[in-house]
């Protein structure tokens, strides 16, 4: 099985523009999330996909391989797929590792790779058991569940599942932001449309599911925390020095 890791990273963000060059530990963000995906040792190739020249000309700087892509693309797979198509090798899996994760753990990655071991798998993602309460009613916190073989029933910022009786409670999973394709399910998944779920919630995964596309999900005891904004910086670099 040949993988291939794609990092995102685009410079334009509504709430944090450009996030991927911030500062943490003396590195940018974008630097961190490559260092990490190549401790994982799980991929042929790593590369960047970026629609940006500052970000472009400081990952070759740090020498690592990027591409540009169109600055029209709606989401990271998008922008994957676009990277996936511009090298010259085939892959059989594509680990999309988003470049606002600079504290993705390599065992997340390898993880999320091995999925593919089921010749069945063809979407994975990771999930976590939530154990801050507060996380359960946070919105931005998107929650998911699962059946007893392990694919995602269904994604959502509300608290699924509503425990009506209060009495036993059912285990809370948080999605975290990584995903992983074999590549035909890749280009088939970016030529499909937005769908009425997928614009309710603003989570893509739902227009695969729509779609009858099934996810794997891979519980991780691992914590993960993406840079969304100025304040997620903040506490990025206290976490970072508190290391």
């Amino acid at each position: 099985m040949k993988t291939i890791i794609i990092i995102p990273a685009r410079y334009a963000s509504t709430r944090f523009p450009g996030k991927p060059l911030a500062d943490i530990g003396g590195k940018a963000m974008i630097q961190r999330v490559y260092e990490q995906a190549v401790k994982s040792v799980v991929a042929e190739k790593i590369i960047v996909a970026t629609d940006d020249e500052r970000i472009f000309s400081h990952v070759k700087n740090f020498g690592a391989q990027v591409v540009m892509t169109s600055p029209e693309h709606k989401s990271g797979t998008d922008r994957c797929f676009e990277a996936l198509e511009k090298t010259d090798e085939n892959f059989d899996v594509v680990i999309n590792l988003q470049g606002d994760e600079p504290f993705v753990q390599p065992e997340q990655l390898r993880k999320i790779n091995s999925c593919f071991s089921d010749s069945t798998c063809t979407i994975a993602t990771l999930v976590k058991k939530i154990d801050n309460k507060s996380d359960i009613e946070n919105s931005n916190v998107v929650k998911v569940v699962k059946d007893e073989n392990d694919y995602a029933l269904y994604f959502s910022r509300s608290t699924i599942p509503f425990n009506r009786g209060k009495e036993n409670e059912p285990t809370y999973f948080k999605h975290l932001g990584l995903y992983a394709y074999r590549t035909a399910t890749l280009k088939e998944i970016t030529a499909l449309r937005p769908s009425a779920l997928e614009l309710a919630e603003s989570l893509e995964q739902l227009r695969w599911l729509e779609n009858g596309y099934k996810i794997k999900v891979a519980e991780t005891e691992l914590e993960s925390m993406a840079i969304d904004t100025p304040d997620d910086l903040k506490r990025a670099q206290e976490l970072y020095f508190s290391r």
